[in-house]
């Protein structure tokens, strides 16, 4: 790997950690009664992804759509089998409670999503999209659900009426 593609990656990471922290602000500025300054956090979180996606189309990141769900199937599988579990267990040996929900969590979806994605690899082998479904995310644990959504959620319990539905 060259230093430049080495700096893409981690533009790329960078980036990417900078939208999503953004909008975490921005929620938190809504809520505090900031509007204008959560609505500067959000233009923050939208250029930062406008150079992420910038740094991944020269590393040439994005595929076709097959290929693109089957690295997201390994990482989502990397995550579940490999990643969390570690985290989990470092998590317990420091006795860090609220990272071992965090991580717990996590570790649960990443399951779902990745059987998610295998269900797309088939749909996609066939020459099809997926079904038309409403698709659902739990705002506590990031459950996923398509189609017709459980009263609570299975892993932390919330009620299904919180449930966020994906546009």
């Amino acid at each position: 790997m060259t230093q430049t593609t080495g700096n893409l990656k981690a533009a790329f990471a960078g980036e990417s950690q900078a939208n999503r922290k953004y909008l975490a602000f921005a929620k938190k500025a809504d809520e505090e009664g900031f509007p204008q300054i959560a609505k500067l956090f959000r233009a923050a979180a939208e250029s930062e992804t406008v150079h992420a996606h910038a740094h991944l189309r020269v590393l040439n990141g994005v595929k076709s759509t097959a290929e693109n769900l089957a690295e997201a199937v390994n990482g989502e599988t990397f995550e579940f089998t490999n990643m969390y579990p570690q985290f989990i267990e470092e998590a317990k040996a420091e006795g860090n409670t609220s990272a071992l929900i965090s991580f717990n969590n996590a570790n649960k979806v990443e399951q779902v999503h990745a059987d998610l994605y295998k269900t797309a690899i088939e749909s996609i082998n066939n020459k099809q999209d997926l079904p038309n479904a409403d698709i659902h995310v739990c705002p506590i644990c990031g459950d996923t659900f398509t189609g017709e959504t459980p009263d609570k959620c299975p892993i932390c319990g919330v009620a299904k009426e919180k449930f966020l539905k994906i546009a």
